[in-house]
């Protein structure tokens, strides 16, 4: 049996960089008292990343032991999380082949999401654009990755299978889905992203969702990152056009994949003002383990 023991100082002492550990702590409770503090997830953050080749290990521990804690969690108003994988398999499911989001479409093997309460969102974004220039600093960002798809994003509808059972979004990420698909779809232009907004929560998901193993699919609007973002992500693409759609499933996305899913390119360019850059199915990451990993290539 092994024990960590991590006793903090006590207030007004030091830390080893000289700074008072009580310095500006009454602001907490001062920015508590005002501001929304809903339940509603009114931003997310969805994030693929590929670690590089022979780099799969080193990454994921540095993600689960690290960064997912330092560098989201422990973020003011980012409520909830979840990372997902998609092993080969899983990849080779994808579609399109020509995809503008993923070149090849195989690329991204991991995918992290995060709620933002809603009404949060600047202060939210001052703070991790602070704290990931620091963990850069201090040596604790893993460089061997690439940022395939990475955007926060805002929340436009959900739209749910069985009504007002079971969870709600703002349970999604903590709720043992088995299964996510991520899709991504571009409209034809600014002016009819919101046209296309409208057939997928009105017709085009109601009409999917019925015997789906889907319970229920998020539909979000892709925000600028800030011009001080760290220089490994790149600016968001289709700001003004895209649609990013998780499909949260009770299956494995593997079971029923063609039963489900097949068509979905061809509906919307048949009724919408839009095509479909992305349909990718993932499975959860175990938490603290490196199961899987050694199933990505």
């Amino acid at each position: 049996m092994t024990a960590d023991h991590r006793g903090t100082p006590p207030d007004g002492a030091t830390t080893n960089t000289g700074v008072a550990t009580d310095t500006g702590v009454a602001a907490y409770a001062e920015l508590a008292a005002v501001g929304p503090y809903g339940v509603r997830p009114g931003h997310a953050l969805i994030t693929m990343v590929e670690p590089h080749p022979g780099h799969e290990y080193a990454y994921n521990r540095w993600y689960e032991d690290d960064h997912y804690i330092a560098g989201a969690m422990a973020m003011p108003w980012m409520f909830a999380g979840r990372r997902w994988v998609a092993t080969r398999d899983l990849q080779l499911l994808r579609r399109p082949e020509k995809s503008a989001v993923a070149r090849p479409v195989t690329t991204g093997c991991y995918l992290s999401t995060y709620w933002l309460t809603e009404g949060r969102y600047d202060e939210h974004m001052k703070w991790t654009v602070g704290i990931n220039q620091r963990l850069n600093r201090d040596g604790r960002v893993y460089q061997d990755r690439t940022h395939v798809f990475t955007a926060f994003q805002e929340h436009v509808a959900t739209v749910y299978r069985d009504g007002a059972a079971g969870p709600r979004d703002f349970h999604a990420l903590d709720h043992p889905y088995a299964g996510l698909v991520l899709e991504v779809i571009d409209a034809d232009g600014p002016e009819q992203r919101a046209e296309l907004e409208e057939w997928l929560c009105a017709r085009h998901l109601p009409r999917r969702l019925v015997g789906s193993p889907a319970a229920m699919v998020t539909v979000f609007r892709p925000t600028p990152l800030p011009g001080d973002r760290m220089s490994y992500v790149r600016q968001v693409v289709g700001v003004d056009t895209r649609l990013t759609l998780l499909w949260f499933l009770q299956q494995d996305p593997r079971d029923g994949w063609t039963a489900h899913f097949a068509g979905l390119e061809e509906e919307v360019a048949d009724s919408a003002p839009g095509r479909v850059e992305l349909v990718a199915p993932f499975i959860p990451t175990v938490p603290g383990t490196d199961r899987y990993v050694s199933e990505l290539r």
